[in-house]
This record gives C-alpha cells, sequence and structure tokens, in this order.
C-alpha cells in the first residue's frame, strides 16, 4: 500500500466549507483541513458535519483537521470562548471523520515559555483526556505570531525547547505538533534537521514556506524594523520540498500537507486561488518524485 501524504488546502470555517470542498476539490486538492479563528461564532457543527461528509463522499477527498487558533490560557471570555470552541470540535470531530483538532497551545498573557507550561497542562489536561475518549489526537502549531521565549499572548509551542518543557509536563502521544517549514525558516533553523528528528510527534504539516532576503540580513541584521524574511508558498521559498518528502518516507508520517494561504504577498487577492493551485502542483511533483504514484 502506498503511504504518500494527501496534499490539501486549509478552508477557513466562515466562507462555506461544503462548498469550498466542493469547488477546490475540481483543481486537484486530496483533503481539507477546516479551520475557526478563536471561537466558532455561530456554526451549527452537526448540520456543518453532515454536509462536509456528503461532499468528501461526492468528491472522493479526505478531511485531514479541525483547528480553532486562539489563545485558550487567556484568563478571560476570549479565552473561555476559546476552550468552548475546542471542546466543541472535539465532541463533533467524529461526525466529520477528522483524526485530528489543532490550535494553538496559548500562553499566560506577557509570561514566558516556562512560566506558561504549568497552566498549559492545567487547562489541556482535560482537554486530552476528551480527545482520546473519541479516539482523536491533538496538534499543536508552532507559529509564534510575535512571540518570543521571554513573553508574549498567543503560543508556547514556537521551538524544540518549548516542546521538550511540554513533553515533559505531560509525556502524552495524545498530542502532537502541527508543523510547517515557514516558521523553521524564519527563526534561522533548519526545517529539514528538525523535522527529521521530530517526525514521530508530527501529525500534521502546513505547506507554508519562507525566503530570506540574506542581503538585508547581512547588512542589517535580525533586530531592525524590515523584514528580512517573507512567508510564501512552496516553490517559492528556500526550503527542499523533496527532502521534506524523503524524510516522511523514511519515517513512515501518517499525516496530510495542507497548503496553508493567505500568506504569500506575490500571490494574494484575486491570485490567491493561482498561487495555491501552483503550490499544490509543486508538492505534488515533489510528492512523484520522491514516493511515486499515490493510490
Amino acid at each position: 500500500m502506498n503511504k504518500a501524504p494527501a496534499i490539501g488546502t486549509l478552508i477557513k470555517g466562515s466562507e462555506d466549507p461544503v462548498q469550498r470542498i466542493r469547488e477546490l476539490s475540481t483543481l486537484g486538492f486530496e483533503d481539507f483541513s477546516i479551520t475557526f479563528w478563536e471561537t466558532l461564532g455561530a456554526v451549527d457543527l452537526s448540520s456543518l458535519a453532515d454536509g462536509v461528509r456528503a461532499a468528501l463522499a461526492d468528491t472522493g477527498t479526505l478531511l485531514s483537521s479541525l483547528s480553532v487558533y486562539g489563545n485558550p490560557l487567556r484568563d478571560d471570555e476570549t479565552g473561555a470562548e476559546t476552550r468552548r470552541s475546542l471542546e466543541l470540535l472535539i465532541d463533533h470531530a467524529p461526525s466529520f471523520g477528522s483524526p485530528l483538532i489543532s490550535t494553538f497551545a496559548g500562553r499566560t498573557l506577557g509570561a514566558s515559555v516556562k512560566d506558561s507550561i504549568e497552566p498549559w497542562k492545567r487547562i489541556f489536561t482535560p482537554l486530552l483526556e476528551r480527545a482520546e475518549g473519541r479516539g482523536l489526537s491533538l496538534a499543536f502549531e508552532n507559529c509564534r505570531l510575535g512571540d518570543t521565549w521571554k513573553t508574549g499572548k498567543w503560543n508556547i509551542a514556537i521551538n524544540v525547547d518549548a516542546w521538550e518543557l511540554m513533553d515533559a509536563a505531560m509525556p502524552s502521544r495524545i498530542w502532537g505538533l502541527e508543523w510547517e517549514p515557514c516558521h523553521q525558516v524564519e527563526a534561522l533553523a533548519d526545517p529539514l534537521v528538525q523535522l527529521d528528528a521530530w517526525v514521530d510527534r508530527i501529525y500534521h504539516i502546513h505547506g507554508k514556506d519562507a525566503r530570506i532576503d540574506r542581503t538585508l540580513l547581512a547588512l542589517r541584521g535580525v533586530y531592525g524594523p524590515q523584514h528580512w524574511y517573507a512567508s510564501c508558498f512552496p516553490g517559492n521559498g528556500d526550503t527542499d520540498w523533496v527532502r521534506i518528502f524523503s524524510i516522511l518516507k523514511k519515517r513512515a508520517y501518517g499525516g496530510t500537507v495542507d497548503v496553508e494561504g493567505w500568506n504569500d504577498a506575490q500571490w494574494s487577492g484575486e491570485r490567491e486561488l493561482e498561487g495555491q493551485k501552483r503550490a499544490l502542483d509543486y508538492l505534488k511533483k515533489c510528492r512523484l518524485e520522491t514516493l511515486g504514484p499515490r493510490q
């Protein structure tokens, strides 16, 4: 059996996911990740699940994950709403046929990674138990949104040091990582080295890359006001995706690779869908070169 991962894309939960699945599947996307920002809002998950299952069956595609990105460690109504949304996604995921819930690990506002570990453990212990009871896994994205090791307001799961602290505090295989090369390139880390070391704890991969302006970096360094890196689609960045698929093959990665749009300035606005299709075709080419035809 060919274990080549499906290649899909992210869909915003606020933009009629059922219709988007039907439209985007005609372009060759093989799976979909439905995402929400901070809250599910007024969405009827039962009705949405029925429509999504029908669209997936009609198009022969898969649902890789359900996601809500916010800070569930916030001690206010916004944090409470993100926690409620996570609980609802966990409860309804089996109806969607989704094996995975992804989110931010959250952060105590203004605190360091280390000082946020215990609050993270307190909030996510019952969520992990809830997920385990439904046969699901949770994946924490490693997006910084400007956070650092010492302070921030969104997410502690930003680098290897944080993952090691999280694993020591809560050594469960129910949780893993939602990973992408983009954040490693922006941190001047080697995404290939990191992927090879952590792939067994990576449950979902976002198809998103970054490129570094080496001339600007050499002249001004990392602390100036100008961005010396830019997020972009796979195929437009610094990462060798053939080698990524080679590592995934070697380590029998069981998840998917889903294009994350809305981040490449050269392919935005009216060019967004064209950019996503280019990224899809590029990733399929890399997969074919490494793994052969997907069956």
